[in-house]
């Protein structure tokens, strides 16, 4: 019987990391759908965000979680948070097509260090132990990506900025609903941040001239199912059961997978000095989350309490 325990128990443990490891492949995928999408990079986010929500729908309640009920002060505060994820997604997006896809992945999850510096201004202290050592190699990552990036063009650069953008969006945007994942499930805040988004970024993509109705739904609907329904949903079961040390390392494969697409598909090059710097950036992003163990940050389509 013990031995029975013991297979069942090993099983359930490789499904877990199987899952942890699928959600963030299927999530690292998205930049390079973005870029081959023939709507623009807002209106991507738009059908991203608007295609999920009848099975965002049907996930809540299967789970038995309530979409009513919420009071008007937390309803406020989750409309402006889905306002301030609709925008990081768009600067992301936008930022995807400009800069190299290891770069944009980077920088799009870097709402974690963001927080930790948050965390410091509202404390009123100072950095210690670790924190010292994620926020070194943060500056100094990012320093050495962007300075590579104005090497290659002001392109670049700019998309670098847009990118980072996003990542501070995204912590407007944990932080903004931090008080209603106390209360509501992961999947019915996902409806109502879907609901209050996808309006907010149709709007902004026909304010910028964007096609928004595809020629080719391929690379749309497999957008929407790799980030939306796969990435989100292996995640949102996976997470719950994982250190912050592993999760911040499983979150690695991303930048990884996305510089290799970037080389492989768009024949974006990096060198040495390219590939220290995102080491550098992604032991910021490892340290951060061991110094915050309750934030967990996953770029997907939203992550509120995954």
């Amino acid at each position: 019987m013990e031995r029975e325990g013991s297979g069942k128990s090993s099983f359930v443990s490789i499904a877990l990391i199987l899952a942890l490891l699928g959600g963030n492949v299927a999530l690292a995928l998205g930049p390079w759908l973005v870029r081959l999408a023939d709507t623009g990079p807002v209106s991507a986010g738009f059908w991203r965000l608007f295609l999920a929500l009848p099975f965002l729908f049907v996930f809540a309640r299967a789970s038995g979680q309530r979409l009513g009920g919420m009071p008007r002060k937390t309803l406020m505060l989750v409309a402006l948070g889905s306002v301030a994820f609709s925008l990081d997604l768009a600067s992301w997006h936008i930022g995807i097509g400009l800069t190299r896809l290891g770069n944009a992945t980077l920088f799009g999850n870097a709402g974690s260090i963001i927080l930790l510096f948050w965390g410091f201004i509202i404390a009123r202290m100072l950095p210690r132990g670790f924190e010292w050592l994620a926020i070194v190699c943060a500056l100094a990552g990012a320093g050495i990506l962007m300075g590579r990036s104005l090497e290659i063009s002001t392109q670049t650069f700019i998309g670098d900025l847009f990118c980072l953008t996003a990542g501070l969006l995204y912590a407007v945007y944990l932080l903004t609903l931090k008080g209603a994942r106390a209360h509501f499930g992961s999947w019915s805040l996902l409806v109502w941040v879907s609901l209050f988004g996808s309006p907010v970024l149709l709007s902004l993509a026909l304010l910028l001239g964007e096609p928004v109705w595809p020629t080719d739904w391929t690379p749309i609907l497999t957008l929407f199912v790799t980030s939306q329904l796969i990435g989100q949903g292996l995640l949102v079961f996976a997470m719950r059961h994982f250190s912050p040390l592993v999760i911040g390392l499983a979150l690695l494969t991303q930048p990884a997978i996305a510089a290799l697409i970037g080389w492989s598909v768009f024949g974006e090059v990096l060198v040495p000095l390219d590939v220290f710097g995102m080491v550098l950036v992604g032991s910021a992003l490892v340290l951060s989350r061991l110094s915050m163990p309750s934030t967990k940050l996953v770029r997907s389509a939203s992550q509120p309490g995954a």
